[in-house]
């Protein structure tokens, strides 16, 4: 399976930013033809105030039903490219609560799957940025997995990555790729993305992509804000195989279960955990 994972620089606009994807998608399928095509996280509104975000949100749709202009964007790509895709993640308006949620859609337009970021990131960066996610979006509860292609594929978003517990929990799930859009911050990008995109690929012997938003934004108060951006798949050996570069644009690689069988079992980490 062909996976290529979108970089795009977002903003608070919803409109501009649904016209970007789009633009992105259809560079990647005519360049790269993959099967799979990812975007980053809360790649519909980046930024902007609390009003903002809930402004951009949307309720998801049940089976059968129309969504709102993101879920069925990606839905249209999906059918009108033939392929699956994974709209990184957008916010979910649920019971007057925001939720930062990933999708995946066939290429028939059916939905796949659905996933609420479990871990919030409510940190201070080195330079004193306080962030608050827990201020406008609730926390996901469930672990989940679907199947893309004969490929099982979980689920984590963002600042998931640094908690290997769900990481472990995928894996025991037999997944054989791990997705993880994200909005790094450029100060904890630079030291620590490709580190833990590493180091969860490595400990779970599992492929993982990761698709991110890259450059400036505004924050809630108007101050400039920066998306570190590197968005890249690994292998299950901890290798980067595909990485984008700086600005708009895309990373493809192909997913090599055989690999990924020869690495699991040379070294069968799973079989060998005593502690969890």
């Amino acid at each position: 399976m062909r996976v290529s994972v979108v970089q795009m620089s977002p903003t608070a606009d919803k409109a501009e930013n649904i016209a970007q994807a789009r633009a992105l998608i259809a560079g990647a399928v005519a360049s790269e033809r993959p099967d799979l095509v990812a975007l980053p996280e809360i790649w519909t509104c980046l930024g902007g105030a609390r009003e903002t975000k809930f402004a951009a949100a949307e309720a998801l749709p049940e089976p059968g039903d129309t969504g709102g202009a993101a879920y069925e964007f990606l839905r249209q790509m999906a059918v009108s490219h033939g392929i699956h895709v994974h709209g990184g993640s957008i916010g979910e308006l649920a019971g007057g609560q925001l939720f930062n949620t990933s999708l995946v859609f066939a290429p028939s337009g059916l939905e796949l799957a659905r996933y609420r970021k479990i871990h919030l990131f409510d940190i201070t960066t080195p330079d004193g940025t306080g962030y608050r996610e827990s201020e406008t979006y609730g926390a996901g509860e469930t672990v989940v997995t679907c199947d893309i292609a004969g490929t099982k594929v979980g689920l984590t978003i963002c600042y998931d990555v640094r908690f290997p517990e769900l990481f472990l929990a995928l894996r025991r799930r037999h997944v054989d790729l791990i997705m993880l859009p994200a909005a790094f911050t450029l100060q904890t990008g630079k030291d620590h993305w490709e580190v833990l995109l590493r180091a969860r690929a490595i400990e779970t012997q599992t492929w993982l992509a990761a698709p991110a938003c890259t450059g400036p934004h505004r924050g809630a108060k108007g101050d400039v804000r920066f998306t570190y951006g590197h968005s890249m798949i690994v292998d299950p050996w901890g290798h980067v195989v595909a990485r984008a570069s700086d600005g708009l644009g895309w990373a493809t690689a192909t997913i090599d279960k055989t690999q990924m069988a020869r690495v699991r079992a040379n070294m069968p980490l799973l079989e060998h955990r005593r502690l969890a």
